[in-house]
């Protein structure tokens, strides 16, 4: 009939908006990615340092996101997800910290940077340095309860007393700020490496079950909550001598390890491999009587470095290994490794399960050459989000433990 339009099928019209909804998405994520920083732009902005090639610290520079240095990485699960969620982590990010508590009893500031728990006291300097601190509560993301358990133990308080201390501190906060009271503590975290700052918490089952805990010890056997609770890298420094990287040659040992028999992983390992001629396995630790350094020394010549859990499931070996350029081998059962929703650790590390450590040697041996110069690549690329720097440095241990507080914070609503 005329004047008549011609009819169109539902089915046509339902096909056709898709496909331009689906146009739309795609140039939507183009401009997204486009819009993160060139490598032209990104390389002028860095001054030199070792570990990040022209970096500079934090604080001088907050307009600098570091995502090109990630964008074709492979020791990432997926380097262009983690660009943009890191970009946007440094643009929009805000922490809140609690200002109650002495600084000069167990509060606010670190007990000290260096030795096994420097990386709790790194964390509570570095987020006073950083660019993610705010002091307006009403803009923040989340909060932080700046008690330090590690300040405790260094003045010889009992675990009973620590427990008491550490509630009557929260819930001194809970009763002075409204905070708390809109999510039952979901948007709160605290930082603790020792592992009897675990335990100190314990009389607060709610902070337990709903707060963010950063620890060092993070085994899911024993209370840590996966996916809520971030892993915390214990990191033992200054590292007394530089990283390793780009000398397979030298490495002429299989695999090592020496320490205490503090686990029965250890007893084991200690047990079937101390007598082995191409492993160099020791049941106690390299006295220094024998050298100055030969412990740390002993990493630059070895292939793979053994870690297995002590009296935790985590190690300061792990990171050392890292340091040295040694490939470390993960001998620890429900070990909620640091960072691995971003970082592929198989890229880097062998993961092997506690009951095959009388397969270890079989297992060490039947990496290719050219499988191991794959992982010591990527082991040297994965180097710089192990170390702590005063102030922090884009993609150091503090940036790394703060995007994953990032991605934790997205599932609050309040």
């Amino acid at each position: 009939m005329a004047g008549k339009l011609p009819s169109i099928s539902l089915c046509s019209l339902h096909r056709t908006t898709l496909a331009a909804a689906g146009l739309i998405l795609l140039c939507f994520s183009f401009f997204s990615i486009s819009s993160l920083r060139s490598p032209l732009q990104t390389q002028n902005q860095y001054n030199s340092h070792p570990t990040f090639p022209n970096a500079r610290a934090d604080n001088l520079n907050p307009s600098f996101d570091g995502s090109d240095l990630v964008s074709s990485s492979s020791i990432y699960h997926s380097p262009k997800i983690f660009s943009a969620s890191y970009a946007e982590m440094v643009r929009r990010f805000k922490v809140y910290i609690y200002p109650d508590g002495d600084p000069n009893t167990y509060y606010q500031t670190p007990r000290k940077i260096t030795g096994k728990y420097a990386s709790e006291g790194y964390f509570f300097q570095n987020i006073r340095e950083s660019r993610f601190r705010t002091e307006d509560p009403d803009q923040a993301d989340l909060f932080f309860i700046p008690i330090s358990c590690h300040k405790m133990r260094g003045k010889g308080i009992s675990y009973e007393n620590m427990t008491v201390i550490v509630q009557d501190y929260v819930e001194g906060l809970i009763r002075k700020y409204p905070y708390w009271n809109r999510t039952l503590g979901a948007d709160h975290f605290l930082v603790t490496c020792h592992d009897v700052g675990v335990r100190a918490f314990e009389g607060l089952p709610s902070l337990i079950k709903n707060s963010i805990r950063v620890v060092c010890s993070p085994s899911y056997n024993v209370g840590y909550i996966p996916h809520k609770d971030v892993a915390l890298p214990q990191v033992l420094q200054p590292f007394p001598l530089p990283p390793g990287g780009n000398d397979i040659v030298n490495r002429t040992i299989l695999g090592f390890w020496a320490g205490h028999r503090n686990s029965k992983i250890r007893v084991i390992l200690a047990r079937v491999w101390e007598n082995d001629t191409e492993l160099a396995i020791s049941n106690n630790r390299i006295s220094r009587a024998t050298g100055e350094l030969v412990y740390q020394k002993q990493f630059y010549r070895c292939k793979f470095c053994i870690c297995p859990g002590g009296s935790q499931v985590n190690s300061a070996r792990i990171t050392d290994s890292i340091h040295y350029g040694c490939v470390p081998v993960i001998l620890s059962d429900y070990y909620d490794l640091p960072f691995n929703d971003i970082l592929d650790w198989k890229k880097f590390s062998l993961i092997v399960k506690e009951k095959d450590v009388y397969q270890l040697k079989t297992i060490l041996k039947s990496v290719a050459d050219e499988g191991f110069i794959a992982l010591h690549m990527g082991l040297v690329e994965a180097q710089k989000h192990f170390e702590w720097h005063s102030p922090p440095l884009p993609f150091d241990a503090f940036h790394m433990v703060m995007h994953e507080l990032w991605l934790r914070h997205h599932v609050i609503k309040y």
